[in-house]
């Protein structure tokens, strides 16, 4: 058994699988996730798994370099989005783009992991790094 990071096998294999300028989205219960895009779905109810809990074990694991959120998600969930900001800080650049926009990029990600998270906008694109 692994002791450390994630124990889902396809969230940890993809952030193993992960390169510089690759991008992964963490997502709600009720984004559209592309066919052809790799869905790790984690959501066992409504609000479980929570998208910050989610988000924060992606965080402590992956190299993140600049993240991408909804504009809408400023006004539509103030509360994830200060959450986002808290956890982020002045580290790593928040763009905003349209929720429109958000979806129009998720064809490009390596994968989507889908929360339980019952709450607007809650989601993000993170892109990857490097640790050196």
């Amino acid at each position: 058994m692994k002791r450390y990071g994630p124990l889902n096998s396809d969230m940890s294999k993809t952030l193993a699988d992960i390169g510089h300028t690759d991008t992964i989205a963490i997502g709600d219960c009720g984004l559209p996730i592309p066919t052809e895009v790799k869905k790790i779905d984690l959501a066992i109810e409504q609000g479980v798994p929570r998208f910050m809990t989610v988000l924060k074990n992606v965080a402590e694991h992956l190299v993140i370099e600049k993240v991408t959120i909804a504009t809408e998600i400023i006004t539509q969930n103030p509360d994830v989005y200060a959450a986002i900001q808290a956890l982020f800080g002045e580290a790593i650049p928040i763009v905003t783009v349209s929720h429109e926009q958000l979806k129009a990029a998720l064809p490009e990600t390596k994968a989507v992991i889908r929360t339980g998270e019952a709450t607007p906008y809650a989601n993000i694109i993170l892109h990857a790094g490097v640790n050196f």
